[in-house]
């Protein structure tokens, strides 16, 4: 039976209009290394810092935070020209899984610098149906190492993989998921990435958004 769901923030639950990785690919390019669609790409998903660093080629932490510093201003930038909002049927998915007694963890490859003020930009009736929220800075690695996901399985006392059920936009939400072990490992198709990608990373399910979480919920109860 499924104890916990832990989802992705950006495409995933909250829609963000894209800003994250239009706002990645800028400041790569301004740092001198402009990278194509595909290498943006590969990058969905992961930290942020470790995205930076690997794009540009920029190996020293210092290098690295300063590129990062100038990601958070800029992607500040757009949220506050175009606020992010939960994605349909989120915050009534969410309400649903935790009245059948299962927690709700976030996942991000944000740090807190761009996860607090946007959560906090966000309607209580999607932040009040959260039970923790887990940025990659706060474990050993990104995507697709499943730490983030153990985390979120620490803070709500999941023991068993098999009672988790993951959900992300991202070949790398979905590489995580199964390095997990994770019971259900669920692709949305509300991001950046389309069917035929994320289905080729080997989820359970690929499905339209989370808004059908609790219906693959009932089916997860059933096999149970």
């Amino acid at each position: 039976m499924i104890r916990l769901a832990a989802l992705d923030i950006a495409g995933t639950t909250v829609d963000e209009g894209g800003a994250v990785y239009r706002v990645l690919a800028d400041v790569v390019a301004r740092a001198g290394h402009p990278a194509d669609d595909v290498a943006i790409r590969r990058w969905m998903g992961a930290d942020k810092r470790e995205a930076l660093g690997a794009l540009t080629g920029v190996t020293d932490s210092r290098g690295v935070e300063d590129l990062h510093d100038t990601f958070v201003a800029r992607l500040a930038d757009a949220y506050a020209a175009s606020p992010p909002r939960p994605l349909p049927g989120v915050p009534e998915a969410l309400a649903a899984l935790r009245a059948a007694g299962i927690a709700v963890v976030l996942t991000t490859g944000f740090d807190r610098q761009v996860t607090d003020p946007l959560l906090a930009a966000l309607p209580v009736r999607f932040t009040g149906q959260l039970d923790a929220v887990v940025c990659a800075e706060e474990v050993a690695a990104g995507r697709p190492d499943p730490a983030m996901i153990r985390r979120a399985m620490a803070l709500t006392g999941v023991a068993d993989p098999a009672a988790v059920l993951t959900a992300g936009d991202t070949v790398l939400d979905v590489e995580a998921g199964r390095n997990a072990r994770a019971g259900r490992v669920v692709a949305v198709l509300t991001g950046a990435q389309g069917r035929a990608e994320l289905r080729a990373a080997g989820p359970t399910d690929v499905v339209d958004g989370v808004a059908v979480l609790p219906g693959l919920l009932g089916d997860t109860r059933r096999a149970g």
